[in-house]
C-alpha cells in the first residue's frame, strides 16, 4: 500500500471510491466509462490496488479534507 496526498492506494468498492470523490456511485460509473478499457473489470466487489492507481491517474486524486 502506498499513500499519496492522504489517499491510500488499495482495493476499493465502487461505493467507497465514489464516496472519496464525493459523488454518487451512478455518477462515478459514468466517469469511469471512457476509461474501462484501461482500468478493466472489477474483481468481484472490488477494484484491485492496481486498478485504483489507474483510476487515480485518469481522474485525478480525490480531494481530502
Amino acid at each position: 500500500m502506498s499513500t499519496t496526498n492522504d489517499v491510500t492506494v488499495k482495493a476499493y468498492t465502487m461505493k467507497e471510491l465514489s464516496a472519496l470523490y464525493g459523488i454518487s456511485p451512478r455518477a462515478f460509473k459514468t466517469w469511469l466509462e471512457p476509461h474501462e478499457d484501461v482500468i478493466g473489470k472489477k474483481k468481484g466487489w472490488y477494484y484491485t490496488a492496481l486498478q485504483v492507481k489507474t483510476i487515480f491517474e485518469k481522474l485525478g486524486l480525490p480531494e481530502q479534507e
